[in-house]
């Protein structure tokens, strides 16, 4: 089951509201709410588009920078015990934080055999 689409860079959630009978979402990953519905699948996703294209215009014409989902970095709060591991893990391997951290996320979302 798939409940985000993509388009232009942007992911937008798919939801269903059984009360009102109409499917609605956001663009996910940014702070900027950017909201749609619509009354089918075709709706729904052309709305998400017109959305999308709405802010990237809007953000042009305002001379403003769009927000851009995943930008690459990303805090994380461990706690003091397993950051004090991680840090010393890494130490002892000969390679900063950063690239501990992103070996152990690569190996984590590595897809299953």
């Amino acid at each position: 089951m798939k409940n985000m689409m993509e388009y232009q860079g942007y992911f937008g959630s798919v939801n269903f509201s059984d009360e009102d009978e109409v499917f609605f979402g956001k663009v996910e990953f940014i702070r900027s709410l950017i909201s749609y519905e619509g009354t089918d699948v075709q709706s729904l996703k052309s709305a998400f588009h017109g959305a999308v294209d709405e802010y990237l215009a809007d953000c042009t014409e305002n001379e403003i920078e769009p927000e851009r989902p995943f930008k690459g970095s990303f805090n994380i709060r461990p706690g003091t015990q397993l950051h004090r591991r991680a840090a010393i893990a890494a130490q002892q391997r000969g390679i900063n934080l950063n690239a501990l951290v992103t070996e152990a996320l690569e190996n984590y979302l590595q897809p299953s055999k």
